[in-house]
């Protein structure tokens, strides 16, 4: 019963869309009819700054951390895992949204692979920062940042439930981008990580 609860909660804490609320909130806007018209932290990022993106991550992570820790501390990993599935599950389709189309669950995963298996968790926030920083791409940097979690999870021994989970995650990563591959394809992405180094070198000379 304990774990059944765990897991609702997690999907009701996971259906909280922090980037359609604080829009809407601060800005008076609904980020669905802008850029992407995806209410994660990188649209909001890209549309309305630092502030409200930074604060966009630090609660999507949440999400995805604080059920997956519980089910690790109360219960066992495994559980753990399955309650952050559960959140990134809300992340994907919030219940608060009526069920729309939410995140690409990518901070999400994060909390809850740093909750459940933070050698993993380390090797994809590596990949994503180098990637994000080098070529520029959001998505680019997700998706193989995606990609490297059943690699790390093998590599590090974790169990094999966790690397079939990470090869999910993969693969649930590039399909929620697939809108972000056409773009790349056709050469109209934009590349938010060249725009952050730019303006942080034009900040600090």
């Amino acid at each position: 019963m304990e774990i059944a609860a765990l897991l609702v909660g997690g999907y009701v804490l996971g259906s909280c869309p922090w980037g359609y609320w604080l829009v809407r909130i601060f800005r008076h806007e609904d980020v669905r009819q802008a850029g992407s018209g995806n209410i994660g932290a990188t649209n909001v990022w890209r549309l309305y700054g630092a502030r409200l993106g930074i604060v966009v991550i630090a609660l999507d992570f949440m999400k995805g951390f604080v059920p997956a820790l519980l089910g690790v501390v109360f219960f066992s990993p495994f559980v753990g895992l399955l309650a952050g599935a559960a959140a990134m599950v809300g992340h994907w389709r919030p219940l608060f949204l009526r069920f729309a189309r939410g995140g690409k669950v990518i901070a999400t995963g994060g909390g809850v692979f740093f909750a459940v298996a933070p050698l993993v968790a380390l090797a994809a926030l590596a990949v994503w920062v180098a990637l994000f920083f080098s070529l520029g791409y959001a998505s680019v940097a997700s998706m193989a940042a995606a990609a490297t979690t059943p690699i790390a999870a093998w590599a590090f021994g974790y169990p094999r439930w966790l690397q079939l989970f990470g090869l999910g995650t993969a693969f649930a990563a590039a399909y929620l981008h697939r809108a972000n591959i056409g773009r790349l394809r056709a050469g109209t992405e934009s590349r938010s990580g060249i725009a952050l180094v730019s303006r942080l070198r034009s900040d600090h000379p």
